[in-house]
């Protein structure tokens, strides 16, 4: 039988209807589909996918399962490397990664690696989500996490998996970090991230709420009630602001506070939920990666009836995900590209106007892009009343300004060394406190990477 040239379509919510409600846009495989598109992995010997995938997911073997219709084993395939595979299915970038590299890619379109896994992992949590998992090993050591994003969330399993005792603390009063505040329901649907976080949980993960730690707790408290070391996965959730002249007017939101209070507070379900928010006639929104596009297609959801995103470079050299720029296309999002704002005017306090300078393309800056750079006597003013920053975010100070010992960068990244430990002795980081905002699949590979140096060190102690 020849092969299949192109993926497996997937199903999805009709553009015109999925703008009005915040469910989940693509509706996942059925299991045909699921094991068509499993028919056109070619089985490589020397599998590249595995290399370009951040946690080692061992892809041709559980894609070969799900070709034989063997549902859960090749989950049990996928767990043994991924603990939210049900997350990364949706939100990682596997067309940077895994999916880049498929040697099917070279004449055809690559396998749908991430489609896959979805489903996989989907039909685990519909049929399996409620077994008991069993730790076999048992230490009597104690180790504290820092955070319950996908760093925190994956060191933590992986740590218990180890039988260590494992203390998940979390300033929110809800887990997922990011997963939670940052990605919109009709992307990453919450229940997901409650069942994926359910099953950590049976690991004997102990997860504490609404705790500070460098306020609620230091890290010489944690040390003092016998943790032997702790790992901080604390997350990126400061925001970057432009600093322009009426940047403080009301209607002005950084992408964070927007999407939190629409996420994580329900904002969308108001007043069901007592979370307040303007929604705008006319948005815009200021950047060109994913959570520009998440800002974008919300505030359409919450019934926006112009919503522009305007990024200083052109499309080809947007950070989002392809899927997500198209999304927002067939959604009714403008764009406005090689436009960057200069200014923000109002009335009584209240955004009114946006002031825009044209772009253009330069020679390549350290990032690889074409540097964009200013048209002289080109600015225009564009009619707003709603604008959302998204240009990008640093990890809250926090933490950081009350650890003795613990050296930051001047951005205010936490310094590692290579095995992720910091200078305060015992105490690691990993994901976006380190490296600055980056992919969800990219923390966990650091929450697993910590994991495994701190079990180095605590059986050297």
């Amino acid at each position: 039988m020849a092969l299949q040239k192109e993926k497996t379509p997937m199903k999805s919510q009709d553009p015109k209807k999925r703008v009005n409600n915040f469910k989940e846009v693509p509706l996942g495989y059925t299991d045909e589909e699921a094991m068509q598109e499993a028919e056109r992995c070619l089985q490589c010997e020397h599998q590249p996918c595995v290399n370009g995938c951040p946690v080692r997911v061992p892809i041709p073997q559980f894609i070969k399962k799900v070709k034989e219709g063997e549902f859960s084993k090749a989950n049990n395939i996928i767990k043994s490397k991924n603990n939210l595979p049900a997350v990364c299915g949706r939100v990682c970038p596997q067309e940077e990664q895994c999916e880049k590299v498929c040697v099917m890619g070279e004449k055809f379109e690559p396998v749908a690696i991430g489609k896959l896994e979805r489903f996989v992992s989907d039909k685990a949590l519909e049929n399996e989500g409620d077994k008991d998992i069993k730790v076999e090993k048992q230490r009597d050591e104690k180790v504290a996490v820092v955070g319950a994003g996908p760093a925190g969330l994956t060191a933590a399993a992986d740590l218990a998996k180890e039988g260590f005792s494992v203390t998940l603390f979390e300033s929110l009063h809800a887990t997922g970090g990011v997963l939670r505040y940052g990605i919109p329901q009709f992307r990453l649907p919450k229940e997901i991230v409650d069942q994926e976080v359910e099953l950590i949980k049976k690991l004997g993960v102990e997860i504490k709420l609404n705790t500070i730690i460098g306020k609620t707790l230091t890290i010489d408290e944690l040390f003092e009630n016998d943790y032997k070391a702790v790992f901080i996965g604390a997350g990126a959730g400061l925001p970057r602001f432009l600093g322009l002249e009426g940047e403080n007017l009301n209607g002005v939101y950084s992408a964070n506070e927007y999407l939190t209070r629409v996420n994580l507070m329900k904002a969308y379900k108001f007043p069901e939920y007592k979370t307040p928010i303007k929604v705008g006639n006319k948005v815009a929104v200021i950047g060109g990666g994913n959570v520009a596009m998440d800002s974008a297609r919300t505030a359409k959801r919450l019934g926006a009836k112009e919503v522009t995103v305007v990024y200083r470079r052109s499309e080809p050299q947007m950070p989002a995900r392809n899927e997500e720029i198209e999304h927002a296309k067939e959604e009714g999002i403008e764009f406005k590209l090689l436009n960057n704002p200069v200014a923000f005017y109002g009335k009584d306090g209240t955004l009114t106007e946006m002031k825009c300078q044209k772009m253009e393309l330069g020679e390549k800056d350290d990032s690889g892009r074409r540097r964009p750079i200013p048209v002289e006597n080109s600015n225009w003013i564009m009619d707003v009343d709603i604008v959302i920053i998204a240009i990008g975010q640093r990890p809250n100070p926090v933490l950081t300004q009350n650890t003795r010992g613990l050296e930051t960068r001047a951005w205010g990244g936490i310094k590692v060394d290579d095995s992720l430990e910091t200078t305060r002795k015992g105490v690691f980081a990993g994901g976006d406190v380190v490296t600055g905002a980056a992919t969800v699949i990219k923390a966990m590979g650091a929450g697993k990477e910590g994991a495994k140096n701190i079990t180095k060190y605590i059986e050297s102690l």
